[in-house]
């Protein structure tokens, strides 16, 4: 038999670690492009090479151009190529998650069908936000009471601390402009969230439409997570925003958005957070290296599984 064209695809014994890659790199303006099993980002400056195992996310900004090489590569490695806005802001599509396991989406996927298991995921995400209190015995609607009665403190302070004058949120979804300044600003603000902690999820693995709190929606998830951290970063961006009398507010709060996300802690503690809600008793970033990882069995009802690739029963295939 003939051998297959190309680079040959890196062994699975010799990629990196998910916990010890680097998480998410932004690239915008420039030629991505392949160099053995290295990525290249090539501009007006120059090339870098950045080895593709060591790659968790590649996160591919405006003014971007990928060769099909580039994302054979990603695949083979166990990365994934996240299409967004500038620097980061607005997620549009994906290419493949970064796990070779379904574990996580299994996991979210049982947790989120079960009532019980439910609540407990829904109470813990809570709990992250109400720091110092014990939520294990909250209903629903009493979470939901606390959560507002928080977030409605939160803006109250923040307008307090920029001068902007307050009075409710308030906002038509289909009318960004129809809103006053510090309601536009908390729309795009809020947006950039969005996108950041939905590429976040599915270069996990997981899926953006089996929420815990959240429900019905293709973003569910999306919103769960992303309302941990509105507190420390959308709203807080959003005033101060609102106080400087910009003429074009979203554009503006994109960019303070933007300029939050630069250090991409947020990304690594939002990944952090996924993994601890939906795989607790597991170690934050389980050995993906495992041979265990690549593969396939067949479900042999109830807990059991079987290997795949094999002819069972008589019938000649």
């Amino acid at each position: 038999m003939s051998k297959m064209p190309g680079a040959p695809p890196p062994d699975l014994s010799e990629l990196v670690r998910v916990q010890d890659r680097m998480t998410f790199i932004y690239l915008e303006r420039c030629v991505v492009h392949r160099d053995a099993n290295a990525i290249t980002a090539t501009d007006d400056r120059g090339t870098v090479h950045v080895p593709a195992a060591s790659l968790g996310a590649l996160l591919l900004g405006p003014g971007v151009s990928v060769s099909h090489q580039a994302m054979i590569l990603l695949a083979e490695s166990g990365s994934t190529a996240v299409w967004v806005g500038e620097r980061g802001v607005r997620y549009y599509a994906h290419g493949r998650s970064l796990a070779q396991s379904s574990r996580l989406l299994q996991a979210q996927a049982q947790l989120v069908s079960n009532r019980s298991s439910r609540l407990r995921v829904a109470r813990q995400m809570y709990s992250m936000r109400f720091e110092g209190e014990d939520t294990s015995s909250l209903t629903m609607q009493q979470l939901r009471g606390r959560e507002g009665a928080r977030v409605r403190r939160c803006y109250r302070e923040q307008a307090a601390r920029h001068g902007v004058e307050w009075g409710r949120r308030q906002y038509d979804p289909e009318d960004f402009s129809s809103g006053d300044a510090i309601n536009q600003a908390l729309s795009a603000a809020h947006s950039a969230l969005y996108g950041v902690t939905h590429a976040v999820i599915v270069a996990l693995g997981a899926s953006p439409g089996l929420g815990f709190i959240h429900t019905g929606h293709a973003r569910s998830f999306v919103y769960d997570i992303a309302d941990l951290y509105k507190a420390e970063f959308s709203i807080p961006c959003a005033f101060e925003v609102a106080s400087g009398g910009f003429q074009d507010i979203g554009a503006e709060t994109r960019r303070a958005m933007r300029d939050r996300f630069r250090d991409g802690a947020l990304l690594e503690r939002c990944a952090r957070d996924i993994r601890r809600l939906l795989l607790p008793d597991e170690p934050d970033e389980d050995d993906e290296s495992s041979a265990e990882v690549d593969v396939i069995r067949l479900w042999d009802d109830g807990e059991k599984t079987v290997p795949g690739g094999v002819a069972y029963g008589d019938v000649d295939w």
